[in-house]
């Protein structure tokens, strides 16, 4: 059975040339990076030149960049890092529709005496800056301002330079969650004066497990782990090379094909979406009034429940999802899609559709076979569906 996957807002395969680049590090160049030896300063070597590759991916200085485990260990150690080193209390101001690795941590802050302001977000996921200016604290009140770039569940993406901008006017610092934008739209940490940004690893086409942590020079950041000097003391434990370097292959074969890879996603995204509308009635897009990370969509087919949907199209081969795989099996509507306006019912008859650098036309093809038969057969048995339908074709 042909089976497409259309789910790499989850994660994504890791590219063969990351692989490639990373296997030798596993066997015979198998040195810790600390180490002074010949062993050593290979892996070291090997360490720094994916810290220059990561760097110039979002035009930040190699010496800014930390290495992680992953997303959320960079949005931690970001969050926990500017409030715990300010004097209390402290006052971080973030979105309604973070990911659960920064609302978590801002909902743990709160019961460490920090305060944290939720803004609310408009029919299209973006937040109102007027509103977050009017948030702002006196200072020193105010430490942080932490809003995602690109939504996971939506790809919308926030106006990251008008935030920076208010943030450096009111001498706080700025962090972004940039783990579903990093590869996919152009970031510039300088010109959107970024102080730190998350970035994870599978999301670019590098393994699992790694991920990094931009820290602008100058920022008061307390360190999370205790242990060696690795890493500035920011991060202390040995290096995961072979992580580190595939996350610097990734990140060097992204900024390469950035542009082109953008061009031709969103024209598959586009087809996908203006198809899907055509074909199947009353289906709605969620968010796409603002832009967007040219490779998701989110999709609403009211009269169905968004699991069933999954599972009846992972039935015929077409991996999608109902949000953030974080979330996945949740009972609660989707905290981002509800943050919008849309009522729970509307919010669990939505999906996910993120597409990939290998998407093809033909995968697309075979999604507009699955995705409006899967719906038709599920409405079918939907008495809510039966009964709207009858009613509106009587009004």
């Amino acid at each position: 059975m042909k089976r497409v996957y259309l789910d790499h807002n989850a994660t994504t395969p890791v590219e063969p040339e990351v692989l490639d680049a990373m296997l030798p590090y596993f066997s015979g160049d198998y040195g810790n990076a600390s180490s002074i030896h010949s062993f050593g300063q290979k892996a070291r070597s090997a360490v720094e030149t994916a810290r220059e590759h990561v760097a110039a991916l979002i035009g930040a200085r190699p010496q800014e960049i930390i290495f992680t485990s992953g997303g959320t260990e960079a949005d931690n150690h970001a969050i926990f890092g500017i409030a715990e080193s300010a004097a209390p209390p402290a006052h971080v101001i973030t979105s309604t529709i973070e990911h659960e690795a920064v609302l978590n941590t801002c909902q743990a802050l709160e019961k460490r005496a920090s305060s944290v302001t939720y803004l609310p977000v408009d029919h299209n996921g973006q937040i109102d800056l007027a509103i977050l200016r009017e948030t702002l604290r006196s200072h020193p009140e105010t430490v942080l301002i932490t809003v995602m770039h690109a939504n996971n569940e939506l790809g919308t993406a926030q106006p990251l330079e008008e935030i920076g901008r208010i943030a450096s006017e009111s001498d706080v610092y700025f962090h972004t969650d940039a783990v579903q934008s990093a590869g996919k739209i152009p970031i510039d940490v300088n010109a959107m004066k970024i102080d730190l940004l998350s970035l994870s690893g599978h999301k670019l086409y590098a393994p699992k497990g790694i991920g990094a942590l931009y820290i602008r020079g100058g920022t008061r950041l307390r360190q999370l782990l205790y242990g060696g000097h690795h890493q500035r003391g920011f991060r202390p434990g040995t290096e995961n090379v072979a992580g580190i370097v595939g996350l610097g292959k990734a990140a060097q074969i992204a900024k390469a094909s950035l542009a082109t890879d953008a061009a031709r996603v969103s024209k598959l995204r586009d087809q996908l979406e203006q198809a899907l509308l055509q074909r199947v009635p009353d289906s709605r897009i969620n968010g796409g009034g603002a832009t967007r990370t040219p490779n998701t969509t989110n999709i609403t087919f009211p009269g169905i429940e968004g699991e069933a949907l999954v599972i009846a199209l992972d039935l015929k081969g077409l991996a999608c999802s109902t949000g953030a795989a974080c979330s996945s099996g949740a009972i609660e509507p989707s905290h981002v899609l509800t943050a919008m306006g849309l009522p729970a019912d509307g919010a669990r008859a939505s999906l996910r559709f993120s597409l990939g650098r290998h998407t093809t036309a033909p995968d697309i093809d075979f999604a507009l076979q699955a995705i409006p038969a899967a719906v038709s057969q599920l409405r079918e048995l939907s008495p809510t569906y039966r009964k709207e339908a009858k009613a509106e074709a009587h009004s």
